[in-house]
């Protein structure tokens, strides 16, 4: 069973899960950028996903994670991250490999950066008390809002896996 936290523990937690977070997005863009955009709509026999789905799919658990859970919903968010993408890419949606349904690679690749990039600046913004609010999962090792920062990396690097299988299964070597 893991310990409370205390106050005194956030900062440093904090400015080491951020580490992480941006660990796991350098991995990630390494796998992307090693990808030509055209086989990021490719589903490829034998698995349910492609890269365009894990794509939007980290930028919308990423603002969740990272904005939603902290703060609340901003009327900005409603731009960043709309319904019909939300949908589009959460959790139980289902990948199109119909690059006319959706955004394009760079689209998809400028709507993930501008998420981490915004998330990023809350959470070094977030108070302490704030990140110490009870929280429902999905979270890592703490029930509060500083253990959904926690998860950010870890759901990013389960995803990064998977990416790197896609890249596999479409024949391109490994990046690592």
């Amino acid at each position: 069973m893991t310990q409370p936290l205390t106050a005194e523990q956030v900062p440093s937690m904090l400015e080491s899960a951020i580490a992480q977070i941006q660990f796991a997005r350098n991995y990630t863009l390494e796998l992307l950028n090693g990808t030509p955009k055209e086989d990021w709509f490719i589903i490829p026999d034998g698995l349910p996903t492609n890269l365009a789905w894990q794509v939007g799919h980290l930028a919308v658990s990423q603002y969740g994670l990272l904005m939603f859970r902290i703060r609340g919903r901003d009327t900005a968010d409603l731009e960043l991250i709309p319904g019909r993408f939300r949908k589009a890419y959460s959790r139980q949606s289902v990948p199109s490999d119909s690059p006319d349904k959706q955004p394009t690679a760079l689209e998809l690749l400028e709507r993930l950066e501008e998420v981490h990039r915004r998330a990023l600046s809350e959470i070094t913004s977030a108070s302490v008390e704030t990140l110490m609010e009870p929280v429902d999962m999905p979270y890592a090792a703490y029930p509060i809002k500083l253990g959904a920062v926690l998860f950010c990396p870890l759901h990013e690097q389960i995803h990064a896996g998977q990416i790197g299988l896609i890249r596999r299964a479409l024949g391109h070597d490994p990046i690592r």
